[in-house]
């Protein structure tokens, strides 16, 4: 096992309707590199992933939203899939969760339509990230610089399109969790 990330821990946040490639995957590759990953959610016990639009696996959930604390965590993962991300930006607790990460200027690393979550805590304005293409327009009219790139950093920002992206996401993931806080993500989520 490598120890890249050295124990640092990561908060993975995430309800029922998640893409299982988006989570499962960044999952395995943090842990690999030393990291300490942890499933949160709103719902307790189990949450149902997707593939695509069929039924995946249930995960357990590590810690419910209600007792989950940012400065606990070092980073922060937003799996895409369809109904997660729309859920947890409807969820005002979720949404202080991931904006108290950008806050602090801590990595967050979101694929898919995990962005959607981060326009909704006020992180995007000023930002170079990418998505699924649907909601590029969304990221625009949040003040985002949408780009159709693999992998897109932007000061501790990490963003992919879809789980063809995975690999690229996962490496850029991990070296901006290494790096830790990064001032700049901090900056922009004052804006």
């Amino acid at each position: 096992m490598s120890t890249t990330l050295n124990k640092k821990r990561v908060a993975i946040l995430a309800t029922n309707g998640f893409e299982q490639a988006e989570l499962e995957e960044p999952m395995k590759a943090l842990k690999e590199a030393g990291a300490i990953v942890s499933i949160v959610s709103p719902k307790t016990g189990e949450i149902q992933g997707m593939r695509h639009a069929d039924k995946g696996d249930k995960f357990p959930v590590d810690i419910a939203l209600n007792k989950a604390k940012p400065e606990e965590f070092d980073a922060l993962l937003l799996p895409g899939g369809l109904m997660n991300p729309d859920e947890l930006r409807s969820t005002p607790a979720a949404v202080q969760f991931v904006r108290a990460f950008g806050q602090a200027g801590k990595p967050i690393a979101a694929i898919c339509h995990g962005p959607w979550v981060l326009i909704e805590a006020g992180l995007v304005s000023g930002r170079k990230l990418t998505s699924w293409p649907a909601i590029q327009t969304d990221i625009k009219n949040a003040g985002g610089n949408w780009v159709d790139e693999e992998v897109v950093v932007d000061n501790g920002l990490v963003t992919s399109r879809k789980p063809d992206d995975i690999p690229a996401f996962n490496a850029k993931m991990i070296e901006e969790i290494a790096e830790g806080q990064h001032a700049g993500m901090a900056a922009s989520a004052g804006r």
